[in-house]
């Protein structure tokens, strides 16, 4: 929020003890290269919180083990090395965080790194600016997506459309010597439909804020789904 960002709105998932907040970022102008981009070339930021206080006791006590008071002010650094700001956890209590809060156990193993990057379909050029032939694309190139309430989701207005990547899985050593296929990070495409108000606005006019905005609780707990782990501890 230093640099411009707003919080453009928030869901929240109580049955997987989650908070999330997106945030819309700064105008920037860009002269001849940023037609159509709305607000400019920065992307919209999603950060999800774990709230830790509604986890089991013994889920709290394996959070707080690895965490360090000052550690969040290493936050952004450590998510852009793609490195921990705490201690390995071990694959103990990894599986164990892992039976009551999958997103809590991802976290504890990747640390603030990118869970998943969202592409803006309306903003492609030509046929891939049509998310059902981003999806028809992927498929054909063999990509495996996530089909959790239908692999093209919608959402009950109709106006907001989302196709997903299952997460790549990768291994993954813990501290006690383990190694494990986990999740990692996955892929979403995203088309934003023009709200009804703006239906006459020329093609070449449309910009961001013409757009649906924020997100649908439904799908998003859908898309979730695709960090699942397949191992059932």
């Amino acid at each position: 929020m230093d640099y411009g960002y707003k919080i453009g709105g928030g869901l929240d998932f109580p049955n997987k003890k989650l908070r999330i907040l997106w945030f819309s970022p700064p105008d920037v102008h860009v002269p001849n290269d940023g037609h159509g981009l709305g607000n400019g070339p920065l992307p919209r930021l999603v950060i999800a919180e774990v709230l830790v206080d509604e986890l089991s006791h013994e889920s709290q006590g394996i959070i707080r083990k690895y965490l360090k008071p000052e550690g969040g002010k290493q936050a952004v650094l450590s998510s852009i090395l793609g490195s921990l700001i705490w201690e390995k956890p071990t694959w103990t209590d990894f599986k164990q965080l892992a039976k009551e809060s999958e997103f809590a156990a991802w976290t504890l193993i990747h640390g603030y790194t990118m869970n998943h990057l969202d592409f803006a379909v309306h903003r492609f050029k030509h046929r891939f600016s049509d998310i059902k032939f981003v999806k028809q694309h992927l498929e054909e190139k063999g990509f495996k997506l996530n089909s959790d309430g239908e692999i093209l989701k919608v959402s009950q207005d109709g106006l907001l459309f989302q196709v997903s990547s299952i997460s790549e899985r990768l291994p993954a050593t813990f501290a006690d010597g383990v190694t494990e296929i986990i999740p990692a990070s996955y892929i979403e495409f995203t088309q934003r439909q023009v709200l009804p108000e703006f239906k006459d606005v020329p093609h070449d006019e449309i910009k961001e804020f013409h757009r649906r905005e924020a997100f649908e609780l439904d799908n998003a707990n859908h898309v979730m789904k695709g960090t699942r782990f397949t191992t059932k501890f």
